[in-house]
């Protein structure tokens, strides 16, 4: 039944001439920002961003602030499927390559970052709306993500993937705005101080499905905790620059699209509730459609239900009931 799956994996470079594909999600961030008037300085006001805030990071050695630069990736998978010509656009990442310029090395950064999935969409623009329509309490579908995670762990355990990634992924994203989190004890060097969350929200729960934990950490002179989604052990199984790589390119993303928590003006406490609706915060100089964003994943997610879930359903079934975890 494996045999009936094969992943493709595409790359292109996140640079100020980036332009979307036309198979390209377009609420990534990365996408968002290189369209309209403002497309090309957005880009590179992102970009510079993401050097000054890694540099600052990885301050021994550096005294100009100017040693590194990170190079992005777009990473896109395709998955095709036994005896359909066309590829389905499944899942887009990022990768981080660093430039030491002292030592005129490319050093390979961390894969995953942002993440961008077509069924995802689908799950939560289209099943979980569906499915709380006419009620009057929220509730969560019967095996919600259940097929999205297996399919996950399924690239991540294919030889493809292996061909073209060193270490397993890291996701990083911003944290939850109707949880409560809780600075412990614990600090990182590079990670910063680590929070806990006083529950599990839906995205650790479908992320756990994808084989993902979760821990949060407010790295040095951020405002904010991140959640860094991982496989293994995050603390020891990345070096300092690859964590700074994720750091650097996920903080700028969530400053441009998360400005209330993530360019507030007050740090966050000891006892942490994000607030969406804070005014105290500084807007950055790069232009982004949040409500465009929005409606793109509900059209993406009828997308995925039209090209993958109906026409597929009784191979993903079959496939999703046999899949050993």
């Amino acid at each position: 039944m494996n045999n009936d799956f094969r992943f493709t994996i595409k790359s292109i470079c996140l640079d100020e001439n980036y332009h979307p594909s036309n198979s390209t999600r377009l609420t990534t961030n990365f996408a968002n920002l290189a369209r309209g008037e403002s497309r090309q300085q957005n880009l590179r006001n992102a970009l510079k961003m993401i050097d000054s805030r890694f540099n600052a990071l990885a301050n021994w050695d550096n005294p100009q602030g100017n040693r590194y630069s990170v190079e992005l990736e777009i990473i896109s998978v395709d998955l095709e499927i036994a005896q359909n010509t066309e590829a389905f656009p499944s899942i887009e990442v990022l990768k981080t390559n660093i430039i030491d310029h002292q030592t005129n090395e490319r050093i390979e950064g961390i894969v995953g970052n942002n993440f961008s999935s077509y069924v995802r969409d689908y799950d939560f623009s289209v099943l979980l709306l569906d499915h709380n329509k006419a009620k009057s309490e929220f509730s969560i579908p019967e095996n919600f993500g259940d097929l999205h995670g297996k399919l996950f762990k399924y690239f991540i355990d294919s030889e493809t993937y292996k061909q073209h990634f060193k270490k397993p992924p890291v996701i990083c994203l911003s944290v939850s705005d109707n949880k409560t989190y809780h600075r412990t004890e614990n600090q990182h060097p590079i990670l910063g101080a680590e929070y806990q969350p006083n529950e599990s929200s839906l995205t650790e729960q479908y992320f756990k499905k994808m084989g993902l934990q979760v821990r949060y950490f407010m790295p040095p002179n951020t405002v904010a905790p991140l959640a860094f989604y991982f496989f293994g052990d995050l603390l020891n199984d990345y070096t300092n620059l690859e964590l700074i790589s994720t750091i650097s390119t996920m903080e700028t993303f969530q400053k441009i699209y998360r400005p209330e928590i993530y360019n507030a003006n007050a740090v966050a406490g000891s006892c942490y509730q994000p607030n969406l609706r804070n005014a105290d915060h500084s807007i950055t100089q790069i232009v982004y459609d949040r409500e465009e964003r929005s409606q793109l994943a509900i059209a993406q997610g009828k997308f995925t239900e039209q090209h993958f879930i109906k026409p597929y359903q009784s191979v993903l079934e079959k496939w999703s009931a046999n899949y050993a975890i």
